[in-house]
């Protein structure tokens, strides 16, 4: 959907008119947020779990285990950066999009301003992504998500038992074309637009 934008912004555009504040999108990102909610939680619950078991005992570890991911020793300060990038993402796209259309179907008043805007998603990259200091942040939230997909989808593998000597490191070679598929496609976004803000044409480049 996103990649959309590089190449018709008025198809774009017809893409964030259809999804809106209609009801298969709002149960869709309903959905969504209890999914991330519950895996925020986990997360939280199993590094406490984790770090209680070992006691005092991770006070004594004075080097980094071998053959462990440097990921792996950092998925709780990759996970931060991740859900902090996400409230940016909500600030920059969803608070000027589907929450206005939103409120005003529960009959608050909105800014007519915004809501001419609220479809506009094109409107809404170029005013991000024209400012090199989000383009940075955008950039360092994707790098992080990175990280934090190409640990995680194998360790979710592995969870579920499927990491034999065979699969673990096929697991391991998706997860990382999959992730690296996944941000680039973002990231294409993100400089794409920058770009075109640099050389003063926007949608129309």
């Amino acid at each position: 959907m996103n990649l959309v934008a590089l190449i018709s912004p008025s198809g774009y555009n017809l893409i964030c008119e259809f999804l809106g504040a209609n009801w298969y999108a709002l149960v869709a990102s309903a959905g969504l947020a209890l999914l991330v909610v519950i895996h925020i939680i986990y997360a939280f619950w199993l590094t406490m779990q984790n770090r209680k078991a070992r006691g005092s005992e991770r006070y004594a570890v004075s080097e980094k285990p071998k053959n462990v991911a440097w990921a792996s020793q950092n998925m709780l300060v990759l996970g931060i950066i991740v859900i902090l990038g996400i409230a940016l993402h909500l600030l920059d796209f969803w608070c000027k999009m589907q929450l206005p259309e939103i409120m005003e179907k529960l009959g608050m008043h909105v800014d007519p301003a915004t809501m001419a805007n609220v479809a506009n998603g094109i409107f809404h990259i170029e005013q991000t992504f024209s400012n090199p200091e989000f383009v940075v942040l955008y950039l360092l939230w994707l790098a992080a998500l990175w990280f934090h997909l190409t640990h995680g989808f194998w360790s979710a593998m592995q969870t579920m038992g499927w990491n034999n000597k065979v699969w673990i490191e096929r697991w391991k070679l998706i997860s990382n074309i999959y992730s690296t598929i996944i941000v680039l496609g973002f990231a294409a976004v993100i400089i794409g637009f920058y770009l075109r803000s640099l050389f003063g044409c926007g949608a129309a480049c």
